[in-house]
């Protein structure tokens, strides 16, 4: 209970910029997006699943990799930070282009071929597995949410509650982007959520490099 206590500024500060992370439209959940709103919402469901376990799969390999370092080489928490903090920066990057960007739904993947429920599955797994915004998001939640010699007690911590974000927004995605309304208000607020995606990563991406230096 008290590293819990000592360690609370880093865990929420990991689930927040987890939260943020996983809910700015990327591949995933665009992906997510155009199979719930043209396939169905059981189809959204399903491909979620096959995102969330991609998810999982990172997030295991990223915990037991970290957790073994950290115990033994603590320097290595720097230097994950400067990698995390410039892919926020990225994010911060891309973000803002989405300002000038014009709205448009043929971002969206639109799915035309009828397909089984399980290829349906393997491509969501797919798509999280081979996107580098997976690994290099899990990479930067963990080292923001653990100190050097974080015990395994506190990479569970992060790490399930993470999923446990991870798994809600998903679901919510595929829950709500099978109606109608959710897709225009979307639309309508695309540019408010860009500007204050742009912002958060960015002052994210500053505050863990300039803490690594």
């Amino acid at each position: 209970m008290s590293e819990l206590m000592h360690n609370l500024p880093q865990l929420l500060a990991a689930y927040t910029v987890y939260l943020v992370a996983v809910i700015t439209p990327g591949p995933a959940n665009l992906a997510i997006m155009g199979t719930a709103m043209n396939e169905g919402r059981k189809r959204g469901i399903v491909i979620a699943l096959g995102i969330f376990t991609g998810s999982f799969t990172w997030a295991m390999a990223a915990a037991l990799g970290l957790s073994a370092i950290l115990t033994r080489y603590g320097e290595i928490l720097q230097i994950l930070k400067v990698l995390g903090g410039i892919y926020m920066l990225y994010l911060a990057f891309k973000a803002a282009r989405g300002l000038v960007r014009p709205a448009s739904t043929t971002d969206l993947e639109r799915p035309t071929v009828e397909t089984r429920l399980w290829r349906t599955f393997l491509t969501g797994y797919a798509i999280h597995m081979t996107n580098p915004k997976a690994i290099f998001g899990w990479l930067a939640t963990i080292s923001l949410g653990l100190p050097p010699g974080a015990s395994a007690g506190s990479v569970m911590l992060v790490v399930c509650g993470c999923l446990l974000t991870g798994f809600t927004v998903f679901m919510t995605y595929a829950l709500l982007f099978s109606t109608t309304r959710a897709v225009h208000l979307y639309k309508s607020a695309r540019r408010p959520l860009d500007a204050l995606m742009a912002l958060f990563f960015g002052a994210a991406g500053a505050k863990m490099i300039s803490s690594a230096l």
